[in-house]
């Protein structure tokens, strides 16, 4: 038995092979595979159990997260801007346009231009190049902040920032896009407009919106203080109850067990007589 155990024909290779599996009996095969697929396993949990080999495997992980994430973009909303501003403060004008495509590199200039209440005809008030912004027109000077996309001539959000509004700010505004998209063999340009109907008001209203689910908070929470309380007073109905026919039960036993007793004692004077 040991010189076949120890034949080069019967012995199993680290792979879990044999040297010739025409002499091996069916049983054996099973053991050596096991043996291998067993001290496989041995290897992989020694493998990772190397503190060596954990960190290079964690620099490995961090690194493809890193490469993954390099490749992520963020989506982009076309959210319609706000459209009552309050006297004497501050308003954002909402502006924006995304690419349809991304990852094509492209630059754009920015125009605002406005039309007043009663007014036939837009004039230009705005402009943001690669130069940076420009003011041109004096209604409007010192009074307009850019408060769209920085450090970057890709430009995907024009909004801009009223200062001080006043009731000759209500109007039609429009913005702008001059976008050229840059391909490899050739440029595209293309112009995409914004339009956003103002309306100046000496105090701040709530919007229907707003006061509609207000209200509907109001109903809900006092439809569930309701509902706790029609649960709290079936609780309770049904444990009183539960409690007195538990009292019932315990009663008609007692009463039983009495009679039972006492017909047990007259039997015995009985049969004593």
């Amino acid at each position: 038995m040991e010189a076949d155990a120890a034949s080069p024909s019967l012995s199993c290779h680290r792979t879990g092979e044999f040297e010739n599996k025409s002499l091996v009996a069916p049983n054996q095969e099973r053991c050596c595979r096991s043996w291998s697929f067993s001290r496989g396993s041995s290897s992989r949990k020694q493998l990772l159990q190397h503190p060596g080999n954990m960190g290079m495997l964690h620099v490995i992980l961090v690194t493809l997260l890193c490469c993954s994430l390099a490749h992520c973009r963020g989506a982009c909303a076309e959210p319609d801007s706000d459209t009552e501003a309050v006297a004497g403060k501050g308003f954002k004008l909402g502006c924006l346009s995304c690419k349809r495509r991304s990852e094509v590199h492209a630059t754009a200039t920015v125009e605002w231009h406005f039309r007043g209440k009663g007014e036939a005809d837009f004039y230009r008030i705005y402009t943001y190049t690669e130069e940076g912004p420009n003011i041109e027109s004096d209604n409007f000077m010192d009074r307009v902040d850019w408060n769209g996309s920085k450090r970057s001539n890709d430009i995907q959000d024009a909004s801009i920032y009223l200062l001080n509004v006043t009731f000759n700010d209500s109007g039609t505004y429009q913005c702008f896009f001059n976008r050229i998209l840059l391909y490899d063999n050739y440029e595209y340009s293309t112009v995409v407009s914004k339009v956003v109907h103002l309306t100046v008001v000496a105090k701040a209203t709530r919007g229907t919106a707003s006061i509609v689910s207000e209200v509907m908070m109001y109903v809900s929470i006092i439809g569930l203080q309701v509902w706790l309380l029609i649960e709290m007073i079936y609780c309770y109905r049904k444990i009183s109850a539960a409690g007195e026919e538990a009292l019932r039960e315990a009663a008609n036993a007692e009463y039983l067990a009495i009679a039972s007793e006492g017909k047990d004692n007259c039997a015995g004077v009985q049969v004593g007589e």
